[in-house]
């Protein structure tokens, strides 16, 4: 649902060791081409390899974002032939962070929710980026991954990727299905989150309070209400009455040959 680079818990030290790793993985086998090697890390640092995917995975961007460079291009070049531009790693420059939006419930245990789309409208500015397909007026099917769209950001520093991607997700406008769009902004304004305190068991731990945790913008636009209402109570409470019109001087002002009234 979340991915980021660099990762909190590497080191320069895990990540080149990581590296080396997954090189001497695809040379045992003579791989050729774009792919993707996952590892494990446990609370010592101690790390494990998963499995390799032969393919570029969902979390590329990050990697784009961190270290300028474009991974599908360098995929299609080598599939018809040519060779990688650079054969060096060039070093990570800030901080990326990418979200999945997807058409499901997490309240039903992120069942699927397909329909037609009635609105979209998706963030945009510097250094926001929607990788999607859909549109206005598109049905989500049944039949496939429920994802919508990776929604990603780039920022010289992970708290200021975290607060770019917190505006991007309240501006995201999807409605006529059901989304994870709510649960993406109670997630990245979780503590163990900005901390980058957390693991692969996060999401079960933190889910019920992720659930029931209110909607920031309908706690706003309450919060607005309170305002307007308590504002209408004092204009109504400061209103003079004829007696008090009459009886002392007038809470009105004129202004030049015309009659012009306006609150003192």
């Amino acid at each position: 649902m979340v991915e980021e680079a660099p990762s909190p818990i590497l080191t320069p030290e895990l990540r080149a060791a990581m590296g080396e790793v997954a090189v001497k993985a695809a040379r045992a086998v003579n791989y050729v081409g774009a792919g993707t090697i996952e590892f494990l890390v446990d609370g010592q640092r101690n790390f494990y390899f998963l499995e390799m995917n032969t393919r570029l995975q969902v979390e590329h961007p990050v990697t784009e974002w961190t270290h300028g460079v474009d991974l599908v291009a360098w995929q299609l070049h080598v599939a018809q032939g040519g060779v990688l531009p650079m054969l060096e790693t060039p070093p990570p420059r800030g901080h990326s962070i990418e979200v999945r939006v997807y058409a499901e419930d997490p309240a039903t245990n992120f069942m699927p929710s397909p329909g037609d789309i009635a609105r979209l409208r998706v963030p945009a500015g510097p250094y926001v980026r929607d990788d999607s397909g859909v549109f206005e007026g598109y049905r989500v099917p049944n039949f496939y991954d429920p994802m919508i769209s990776k929604l990603s950001v780039w920022a010289p520093t992970r708290p200021e990727a975290i607060a770019r991607l917190r505006r991007a997700l309240d501006e995201y406008v999807l409605t006529g299905i059901t989304t994870n769009i709510d649960y993406l902004k109670r997630l990245v304004r979780h503590e163990d989150f900005m901390r980058g305190d957390y693991d692969t068991g996060f999401l079960p731990r933190a889910h019920q309070q992720l659930l029931a945790a209110p909607d920031e913008v309908q706690t706003r636009a309450a919060a607005i209400a309170a305002v307007i209402r308590a504002h209408q109570r004092n204009t109504k409470a400061q209103l003079p009455t004829a007696a008090a019109q009459t009886a002392g001087p007038s809470p009105w002002r004129t202004s030049g040959r015309r009659h012009a009234w306006k609150r003192s």
